[in-house]
């Protein structure tokens, strides 16, 4: 085993180790039975007792070169800084996707929504709470999930593509919490009142009190996976997150925004959440997949009663979502009332549960918003983008077919 604390120093001082015995350090080196390494699937980096993987361990020399099937979601012993071969390239094309689609919120006018905002007449009450409300429950939870991808997830989850996807998707929360806050800024709303709202708003207050029980657990540094336990809490707290979080949570506030911006009111912010949108259902899908792969490498963890809990996790959501609907629009307004939140949620909720193979909780609920049809599914996102959409591709096409 070589020593890398300081590889060089001792050839720079002759007295040390001579030429003689530099040569014969070489010959045995190269006489070392490389074919043992081969045999131990652990041989670029780790040994089985050791807990977990980062990409931050001792470099072995002489470990034999990685290949595919090394690769593993969680659990990999394999080497996390050889991004090659890829075993999952579609999250290679998701960080390739995500790449194109890049954008900035200061490109976009908030000129009408300024003036809008400040004259008396312009909106309602009811119209401005919804603003408020939303930027507050918003600017928190993107905040919320950069943490848990920064220090949760990304520990876990041993796949150097994916790993790649997660750094890209941890500055889109980035750029979103930037984007809450340029229109907090521009707007002149209170920033106190709005980035603290989630500890002084029930609704806003329960959906992240609800969100931060998953990510305790992942951020705990004594927390590793390798268990059957601890895997299947990994996948439930990814399912809290991918599909309920960013799948179910935000979707109240997306509809209410956007129809806002359908009728020329707040066009801007409208605007911004359109594109927050885009990255966040590249998010959830991202995640959907990940979970999905999990389940086909640990089958074991997708129990009947794992998938009962996972159930009655998604109903307690949909309840909370429920009330944040009735408590951002208590009065029917823009042509939507509280009820119609309702049946979109349980809407919503079945079309989570058959990407992750749950049973429909709420058979027969339809969508009464179908224009948001257009926003949900990816193949037709880019008609609804389409007046932007080509402004902020950066180095090929962005096609979703």
């Amino acid at each position: 085993m070589l020593n890398w604390d300081d590889p060089i120093a001792k050839f720079q001082a002759p007295e040390k180790l001579d030429y003689a015995k530099a040569m014969l350090a070489s010959e045995m080196l190269e006489a070392l039975d490389l074919a043992e390494h081969a045999r131990a699937p652990e041989s670029a980096l780790m040994t089985l007792e050791t807990p977990g993987i980062t990409g931050l361990e001792q470099v072995q020399f002489g470990a034999r070169r990685l290949v595919v099937d090394d690769k593993r979601m969680l659990n990999c012993r394999a080497d996390l800084n050889q991004l090659v071969p890829f075993k999952y390239k579609w999250a290679w094309q998701k960080y390739l996707n995500a790449c194109a689609n890049h954008w900035m919120p200061q490109e976009i006018n908030m000129t009408a929504d300024i003036a809008l905002w400040k004259s008396r007449d312009g909106l309602s009450e009811d119209e401005r709470q919804i603003i408020k409300r939303n930027l507050g429950f918003f600017s928190t939870a993107d905040s919320l999930v950069a943490n848990n991808l920064v220090l949760a997830v990304y520990r876990h989850i041993t796949n150097p593509e994916c790993r790649q996807y997660l750094l890209r998707q941890a500055f889109e929360e980035a750029l979103h919490t930037h984007a809450y806050q340029y229109c907090v800024e521009s707007l002149g709303l209170d920033e106190a009142e709005i980035f603290n709202m989630y500890r002084e708003i029930p609704a806003v207050h329960d959906k992240a009190s609800w969100a931060m029980r998953f990510t305790e657990s992942l951020g705990d540094p004594l927390f590793h996976t390798g268990t059957p336990e601890a895997d299947q809490r990994l996948l439930r707290d990814l399912i809290a997150f991918y599909v309920v979080f960013e799948g179910i949570f935000f979707y109240v506030g997306f509809v209410q925004v956007l129809s806002m911006g359908r009728r020329n009111k707040m066009t801007g912010v409208a605007e911004q959440f359109q594109y927050i949108l885009r990255d966040e259902s590249m998010h959830m899908n991202f995640g959907i997949d990940v979970i999905n792969q999990i389940k086909v490498e640990n089958s074991q963890l997708w129990t009947d009663e794992f998938q009962q809990e996972i159930a009655d996790l998604i109903r307690n959501a949909i309840a909370l979502e429920i009330r944040y609907a009735q408590d951002t629009m208590p009065r029917g307004i823009l042509g939507l009332n509280a009820n119609m939140f309702e049946e979109y949620l349980h809407y919503i909720a079945n079309r989570r549960c058959a990407q992750i193979g749950i049973a429909e909780q709420y058979p027969g609920a339809t969508n009464p918003f179908p224009w948001m049809s257009e926003v949900i599914d990816l193949k037709k996102e880019k008609n609804f983008f389409e007046t932007r959409v080509t402004e902020y591709q950066t180095g090929g096409a962005l096609s979703w077919d």
